[in-house]
């Protein structure tokens, strides 16, 4: 394949070929695309090609409290004028990482295409991320430029010392470099493998994998899910609570209404109650968010009209059967479950409509092909559990990470961690997790990850940290602490150790609840015993 990019950093760190998971792009026909690809070409300059220009791409409110709009020719123009200015000011070169750091808002967005016209690679983080997560992004990807909102840049300037940084966000410098740019740009020749952007997710040992995904990547996400389950329309408007730098923002946020000429509500403060208060005040169709959200947000039905919706989807932690009841009592309809990973981009099992089986994931979303496998990797019999195994158009590509490519993928399939069986009738039943992480509220969390940051204070000698059900939020982070011999395990030093990892990391993976015990369980060699933390709730 011929590249359109003059850095290959990326190219360079792909896992050997033989390590990659089977990319099958014949499940359905509109994966057929051409070699040559831009996927910010084919989802934004099309659209106005097709003379949707005038059609509204973002709603949003402004800090009065009013509903401000872009159309389609205001994102383009934006984004070729922050094109320019990434070539012709600051030196991107195509294969370029350019890490994006903002709450969702147009000007994000109008990023993301920017980079990606030039040739670049995008790298979106959340805004919830620390210093030392940020830098952990940067040193891993290489990037030596960030685009951020002058509302947060502080911890991105401090993670990029000897970096550049660019703010933007009001008059500013990214907006004075725009002033005089031409709203015209030539979009970068790229082939349609070239690497679009890299997802950091958390990992269960604490540090985060970058998962690399093509520009066809950006369009199969678009033609799979959106298309054959949720089956949205061009006027509808969707709205959400994840983040852009969530892969599953990305594809419910942006690339999906998009594709389709829609347009999305963008919320920078998205919690249940922002959250249904902005679907009462601004009418959006659809909604993207957590079984949390939804949870949350049905205690707030009374106060709230919410009747514009139309479909709502539940992803990032499994859908407790009595939040889709409930749901389903308030408003009369189904919430649309799914899974998905971000080294997968996006939902690859779900059910819409009459298809719903209340308490199953769904089945096979068209383009995808799914099964249960046992220890050995033979295909599981129907109702007994094994783990999940998923291929398609899109997979698991790590960056530089071959002994993690090596434990997702086996025999051409990803392993993505999850404990399923599936009935006779193709529907899949999530049983459990199959690795240490923790998903609390839709979030991934890393447990080493804390347990290392909580070893940073000087009262703490071990710790474990596991995640503890929670009926509100699916699990919460609990962390077993063993203390230096002097300090006194109370609610004062608990309430400190919390402020301290939320200085520390995202406040999200802070524990809520901590315990202070004499020792926590080791094998023979030392190495800790998550599992029988959580099997003896240690209390």
């Amino acid at each position: 394949m011929k590249s359109g990019h003059i850095d290959t950093f990326c190219a360079a760190r792909l896992p050997p070929p033989e390590l990659w998971p089977v990319r099958d792009w014949t499940g359905v026909p509109e994966l057929n695309y051409a070699e040559r690809l831009n996927c910010a070409a084919e989802l934004l300059d099309t659209m106005i090609e097709s003379g949707n220009g005038d059609r509204i791409a973002f709603r949003f409110p402004t800090a009065q409290g009013d509903l401000a709009m872009w159309t389609y020719r205001d994102l383009l123009d934006t984004s070729n004028r922050i094109a320019n200015v990434l070539v012709g000011d600051l030196g991107v070169v195509p294969g370029n990482r350019v890490l994006l750091r903002a709450a969702n808002t147009p000007m994000l967005a109008a990023c993301w295409f920017a980079v990606l016209k030039a040739g670049g690679v995008v790298v979106c983080t959340m805004p919830l991320l620390r210093e030392r997560e940020i830098r952990y992004v940067a040193d891993k990807a290489d990037i030596s430029l960030a685009l951020t909102d002058v509302r947060i840049a502080e911890e991105c300037e401090a993670a990029f010392a000897g970096r550049r940084v660019v703010h933007f966000g009001g008059s500013v410098e990214l907006e004075r470099l725009m002033n005089g740019k031409p709203a015209t740009f030539t979009n970068c020749d790229t082939h349609s493998e070239d690497i679009a952007i890299i997802a950091f997710t958390s990992g269960t040992t604490g540090k985060g994998k970058g998962t690399m995904h093509s520009h066809r990547d950006m369009l199969a996400i678009t033609d799979c899910f959106p298309r054959y389950v949720l089956k949205p329309s061009k006027d509808d408007v969707f709205c959400g609570s994840p983040p852009l730098a969530f892969t599953y923002a990305l594809g419910g946020l942006l690339l999906f209404p998009m594709r389709i000429g829609a347009s999305s509500l963008l919320l920078e403060q998205a919690t249940p109650p922002h959250l249904v208060k902005a679907i009462q005040d601004y009418k959006p169709t659809i909604c993207f968010t957590s079984p949390t959200a939804y949870r949350a947000m049905h205690g707030l039905l009374g106060e709230h009209d919410v009747s514009s919706l139309k479909k709502c989807v539940s992803a990032g932690e499994t859908l407790p059967l009595s939040v889709f009841e409930m749901w389903k009592d308030a408003t009369g309809f189904s919430i649309i479950d799914g899974i998905g990973a971000t080294e997968m981009l996006h939902i690859f099992i779900s059910a819409a409509g009459d298809d719903i089986r209340p308490g199953s994931t769904g089945k096979v979303v068209p383009g995808y092909q799914a099964k249960v496998i046992d220890d050995d990797g033979q295909d599981s019999p129907a109702g007994e559990i094994g783990r999940l195994a998923v291929r398609g158009p899109t997979g698991c590509r790590y960056l530089d990470d071959p002994e993690r490519q090596r434990e997702y993928v086996h025999d051409g399939w990803n392993l993505t961690g999850d404990s399923y069986k599936v009935d006779e009738d193709g529907y899949f039943w999530y049983q459990a997790r199959t690795d240490d992480m923790i998903i609390s509220a839709g979030y991934n969390i890393a447990g080493p990850e804390v347990e290392n940051v909580l070893l940073e204070h000087p009262a703490v000698l071990e710790c474990g940290v596991i995640g503890d059900p929670d009926e509100q939020r699916g699990q919460v982070v609990k962390a077993v602490i063993v203390l230096h011999n002097g300090n006194k395990g109370d609610a004062t030093l608990a309430k400190e150790l919390q402020d301290f990892v939320k200085a520390r990391i995202a406040p999200y993976k802070y524990p809520r609840r901590i315990e202070f015990v004499d020792q926590l369980p080791r094998t023979n060699t030392g190495k800790l015993q998550r599992y029988r933390l959580r099997q003896e709730n240690v209390s």
